[in-house]
């Protein structure tokens, strides 16, 4: 299994980036697919998520700003951010999980990405 994540970088506040996550090695349309963030001395925190049956969730304090997608076809997971600001600043972690989506059963979010950078000045 393979998750890598791309598409962070350094933004002004109000600006925009697309995460990506591409996946391979599995079965993708089996499993539930993630967004993580850890800021800098934040615990790690659910951003968005899709459950295996292709119903999304997306966390209230991204409501509104950040926007989930994935294209089941290139088996890649998206994550829009948009009207950033600077507690957005994490790093943004991709990952796989068994069904059904339990955002705090680590024993389901069993494989996860490297981590994209996002910082937002």
């Amino acid at each position: 299994v393979q998750l890598v994540e791309s598409g962070g970088g350094s933004v002004q506040v109000g600006g925009s980036l697309r995460l990506s996550c591409e996946a391979s090695g599995y079965k993708y349309n089996d499993y539930c697919m993630g967004w993580f963030r850890q800021g800098p001395g934040k615990e790690r925190e659910w951003v968005g998520h899709f459950d295996s049956d292709g119903a999304s969730s997306i966390a209230d304090p991204v409501k509104g700003r950040f926007t989930i997608s994935r294209d089941t076809a290139k088996n890649t997971l998206y994550l829009l951010l948009a009207n950033l600001k600077t507690e957005d600043t994490a790093m943004y972690f991709c990952v796989k999980a068994r069904p059904p989506w339990d955002y705090n059963d680590y024993d389901r979010l069993h494989y996860w990405g490297q981590g994209t950078q996002v910082t937002v000045s």
